[in-house]
């Protein structure tokens, strides 16, 4: 390195640090290139990790004259204080603390150094909070008294003060994960009995200071604290009174004290009825001076627009103040301060912020318009079922319809006018003004419009006829040009395809018939080709939301059919794959509509859907016209008469069968049509089609299963030959040339139609003895001969799908299956965790299936087999990749279930071979930082592993007892000694007594899943692996939530008429389930 000597001298920690020398090399890091810079980093690379670089952290700090120098000490000592600073004696503890305290004062008394250093003291500052959590109360009580007493000897300091003061709150309040929950708690609860004196400055500064950086960090540190201080320093004193009346009326510090005032508003007060009077207080104060601040009159759109005076920040947080307050106490401002005026005023605020083009305000104003709307609608339908109501309460509820009607109104119609595009919808106006289809959906957008479709639904219930007047109008201006843009019509058709199944049967079916038209007529009138596109894919929207409207009008939805078919000869980007979606969609929820004609003078519809087939098809791409398939597949499974079916089925099936003959036969007599191109098309068309068809009409399929089985079995073997033949003329670089990759593909499509068929079948002797054994034959063989690049992941999978349909129908076949593919797969997915991800997933899937369905099976297979099986479950748990472990972790519990379950001689055996070192390896990945996303499965087995010895259920010793000293040892003593000595051994840091409890608290909860797990969680953030980001600790309780709030919101949204999307109605609930 040409610009420093020595360099490496800053690694000997023998002799005292070259502070101007390590200032070079971290300069040389940050500003240099090249080699310098490589060899730079890897100094500091090797300097933060050796266990001494803390000490060096104190003269880097006083010497230094790099910023950068300060910081790189500063993060070495926070990470030491984090991970190992128990480890010291008091006194060091001690002298750090105070040095770190001491720079701090220092450097923060001055104000031209605190304005100059203020992000290394941002850094000095969590360096001590890192302290305090370690430290306070029980080694520092005097923290809160000395910081309070410091503030009132300097402003800088004071200042600097506050700061320290919120971060501390937002580490023991807000990330406190990082933290045991015994730690957490007792800080949480030392902060609320110390805070009367923080409280008191934090006053003081508000009531007298006259500095503005110090008033704003202030206000600041107080909002930090707003969320968890006892309510009376909130209610019981004039904090609020001087928020609104000092500071809310200032320009400088209106946005932060609207976000304390939204803090205070978001509180729940339990319905104590003072301080429900000061919400009202506070209201009341607040909107007044909001009124003064930004009349209503203003128009907040072009102030957006234009940026001035901060508009935005402040639009944001008065959407904020004004949805927290509402939404928590609107129903206390209506019935204690009937004050209808402000009350209606704060919400005309709510709607005018609502029409500002920001999507997260709108986001914002959104979550409040659902919980209103949702509000009142459960009040008016409380009314409509409870007859019985008190007629107090039936003047309530009619009156907050009453109080709203007004506000409504207008939401309606800002709801249309902000409309966002459903996932069914998918051409889009480009940058450039051009319609062209949209490849990648916007989840967010997909979001926003599932809860926009809430709000409309509920505002539909809430006055159907209001909202039919809105959109009546809003289609009629369309149509005589006033209001006629993309836009708006395409936002006008979103909306009322969002509130299908709001309105009852006959307003729905005199609404939707008088849009269609309007709609057809209005693409009559329009020329040009972009815009009869657009009004097309409305029509085909529209039209595809309602269901149930079409079930119950058969020449209406035969009308629709035509269109939809008319449709998919429309060459427009997007507008056929919207036709087919269409199709597929009426199909699944009509279908009874399409085999049984309103007369039995009419032919079923899909009668004259079979004749003209060819001709609707005739535009569409391949992809395409499987879509059509499938839809007809759905069709024929409505059908009850079996022979019927048939006759459909095979009418269907006609053209395909028809162009799978004709190669066959020419496969038979000349293996080179598969150099041909167009015929490789061809098959594989005709196999995805067959696939299309299998799944969506059920068993039925078996009878064109039939047809074609010999020849799936025969062309499955031709391609086989192909691949192989190839390989061997030119080496495993014939699997990168076009031809064997598309003969490849044909054995993938008979594998997937394969895996389709078994899963529909019902017959499974049948399918077993008849079906199974030429497919599994061939696949299986041609699996274990290939070489590493020619296997296919889908024969995994397909024999997985067999075991687990099959179960115990396949035991005496599960030993053929293994020797096919268990070495093979193991021997490719093990040399790198990288190569063959879907060989991976088909392999442990394999397993589960066995395991699950045919466990005995396992115990009969060579015991060499048998371990190398162990071993691939246990290597899979320590897979980087979260499926594959999480499967792994799966199949090693069932296994050690099903083991438990097996005679004793069977389960001894078992678990003195494999039971410590499964033990092991889980305590491994558990305690390892890569695997964290994996802790319910790893807390499960591990659990269940202690269950079997504390209950005794291991007779058989887990010891050598030649090797332990005490004669009448037992599993419990042993595996308590063995424990913790593992622990002791891997985590030399930690106290003996930290291991004892932990290890105690193995046995003793393991029956009680809930707190083992919080014991275990405990336990790794102790340790200094675990000193980071431990979110993934607690992703089993988060999923858990979100699928019981999934499930809990869609049982409350199929009680509202038109919440769920046709497409997502349960099937009992669709047409055919006679809605």
């Amino acid at each position: 390195m040409t610009l420093f000597l020595s360099p490496q001298a800053i690694l000997d920690f023998e002799n005292e640090l070259d502070v101007n020398m390590l200032d070079r090399v971290i300069e040389t890091f940050y500003t240099g290139a090249g080699t310098e810079q490589q060899m730079a980093q890897h100094l500091l690379t090797q300097f933060q990790d050796n266990p001494e670089a803390w000490t060096r952290a104190d003269c880097i700090l006083e010497r230094s004259t790099n910023t950068q120098s300060k910081f790189f000490a500063l993060r070495i000592l926070e990470k030491f204080i984090q991970t190992r600073w128990k480890v010291l004696p008091a006194e060091s503890r001690s002298a750090i603390r105070n040095f770190i305290g001491n720079i701090i004062v220092k450097v923060s008394s001055d104000e031209e150094t605190f304005v100059k250093e203020r992000t290394y003291i941002c850094k000095l500052n969590m360096v001590l909070v890192q302290i305090l959590k370690q430290d306070w109360p029980a080694s520092w009580p005097s923290f809160v008294p000395e910081i309070v007493a410091s503030s009132k000897s300097n402003i800088t300091l004071c200042e600097n003060n506050m700061n320290i003061l919120k971060i501390l709150s937002e580490e023991i309040f807000d990330y406190s994960e990082q933290m045991t929950q015994a730690k957490a708690d007792g800080l949480r609860k030392c902060m609320c009995n110390q805070f009367y004196s923080i409280y008191m400055l934090c006053k003081e500064v508000l009531d007298h200071a006259k500095k503005p950086e110090l008033i704003k960090v202030t206000l600041e540190t107080l909002l930090g604290f707003l969320s968890w201080i006892p309510l009376g320093y909130i209610f019981e004193t004039d904090i609020v009174t001087i928020l609104c009346n000092k500071y809310l009326i200032t320009p400088e510090y209106r946005i932060v004290t609207l976000k304390c005032l939204t803090e205070i508003a978001a509180l729940s007060v339990q319905e104590n009825y003072n301080y429900c009077r000061k919400f009202g207080a506070m209201f009341t104060c607040a909107m007044t001076h909001i009124n003064k601040m930004v009349p209503i009159t203003k128009d907040f759109e072009a102030c957006y627009a234009s940026g001035a005076d901060s508009c935005d920040e402040f639009l944001l947080h008065l959407a904020l103040f004004l949805t927290s307050f509402l939404s928590a106490h609107v129903k206390v401002i209506e019935e204690k301060y009937p004050n209808p005026k402000l009350l209606i005023n704060a919400h005309v605020y709510l709607l005018k912020i609502s029409r500002v083009q920001d999507r997260e305000i709108f986001k914002i104003c959104l979550e409040y318009w659902r919980s209103l709307v949702q509000s009142l609608y459960e009040d008016y339908r409380t009314k409509l079922i409870d007859n019985n109501m008190q007629p107090e309460s039936q003047h309530t509820s009619r009156a907050r319809k009453v109080l709203y009607k007004d506000v409504l109104t207008n939401l309606r119609l800002l709801m249309i006018e902000r409309m966002v595009k459903p996932e069914e919808v998918l051409i889009v106006e480009n940058e450039e003004g051009e319609i062209v289809r949209e490849f990648m959906q916007e989840c967010d957008t997909i979001v926003l419009h599932k809860s926009m479709k809430e709000v409309l639904v509920y505002l539909t219930n809430l006055d159907v006829k209001d909202m039919e007047r809105i959109m009546t109008r809003k289609l009629a201006k369309l149509m005589d040009g006033s209001e006629w843009s993309w836009t708006n019509l395409n936002q006008l058709c979103w909306a009322i395809g969002a509130i299908s199944g709001a309105m009852s049967v006959e307003t729905e079916k005199t609404f939707l018939i008088d849009v269609i038209k309007t709609l057809l007529t209005l693409c009559d009138l329009k020329e040009g080709k972009d815009n009869k596109a657009v009004i097309t894919s409305n029509v085909i929207y529209t039209v595809g939301q309602y269901p149930r409207f079409l079930g119950a009008h058969y020449k209406f939805l035969k009308t629709v059919i035509g269109k939809v078919f008319e449709f998919m000869h429309e060459t427009h980007e997007g507008v056929q794959d919207m036709a087919c979606d269409t199709f597929i969609k009426i199909a699944q929820h009509c279908k009874r509509s399409f085999i049984v004609p309103p007369t039995s003078d009419q032919p079923p519809m899909i009668n004259e859907i079979l004749i003209n087939m060819e001709g609707i098809t005739s535009s569409l791409s391949p992809c395409q016209i499987n879509v059509f398939y499938e839809a007809m597949g759905h069709l024929i499974s409505a059908e009850p008469s079996k022979p019927i079916q048939v006759r459909l089925l095979t009418k269907l099936m006609m053209a395909p069968n028809t162009a799978w003959v004709a190669l066959m036969d020419d496969i038979r007599k000349d293996a080179s049509v598969f150099e041909d191109p167009k015929s490789i098309k061809i098959l594989r068309n005709v196999l995805k089609t067959n696939t299309a068809v299998c799944g969506a009409a059920g068993t039925i399929f078996g009878v064109q299963f039939g047809t074609v089985y010999v020849d799936l079995i025969t062309l499955y073997e031709s391609a086989n030959q192909i691949v192989k033949s190839q390989i061997e003329e030119k080496g495993e670089v014939a699997l990168q040339m076009p031809k064997v990759r598309a003969v490849r593909s044909i054995k993938k499509d008979i594998l997937k139609l394969f895996e389709k068929y078994i899963r529909t079948a019902e017959d499974l002797e049948s399918l077993t003895e008849g079906i199974l054994p030429g497919i599994l034959n061939a696949a299986l063989c041609d699996y274990l001969n290939s070489v590493d690049g020619a296997r296919d992941a889908e024969v995994l999978f397909m024999a997985a799908i067999v075991i687990e349909r099959c179960g115990p129908l396949m035991s005496s076949k599960v030993n053929c299956v293994l020797h096919c593919l268990f070495e093979s797969t193991l021997s490719m997915i093990t040399k790198c965790f990288c190569e063959y991800p879907e060989h991976r997933r088909g392999f442990y899937a394999l397993l589960k299936a066995i395991n699950r369905r045919c466990f005995k099976a396992f115990l009969s297979i060579e015991p060499s087999t048998f371990k190398l099986v162990i071993d691939s479950i246990i290597w899979g748990f320590k897979h980087t990749m979260r499926d594959i472990a999480d499967i792994s972790l799966e199949i090693c519990y069932e296994l050690i279930q099903n083991v438990s379950r097996c005679d004793t001689a069977i389960s001894d055996a078992f678990f003195q071979s494999y039971y410590l070192c499964i033990m092991q390896d889980v305590f491994f990945v558990l305690t390892d930082t890569d695997h964290k996303s994996g802790f319910k499965g790893q807390t499960e087995v591990l659990a269940r592993l202690f269950q079997l010895v504390s209950a005794n259920a291991i007779k058989a010793p887990l010891y050598d007892p030649a090797t332990v000293a005490k004669p009448d040892m037992n599993n419990k003593e042993f595996l308590y000694d063995y424990v913790s000595e593992l622990m002791k051994n891997a985590f030399p840091h930690l106290k003996s007594t930290q291991i004892k409890v932990f290890v105690q608290s193995l046995f003793e909860y393991n029956v009680n899943l809930v707190k083992f797990k919080t014991e275990v969680r405990d336990f790794l953030i102790q340790l200094n692996e675990f000193a980071g980001d431990t979110d993934d600790l607690y992703i089993e309780e988060k999923e858990a939530e979100l699928e019981q709030q999934k499930k809990s919101s869609l049982a409350k949204a199929l009680a509202i008429p038109g919440m769920v999307k046709p497409a997502d109605l349960p099937s009992a609930m669709d047409e055919d389930g006679g809605s």
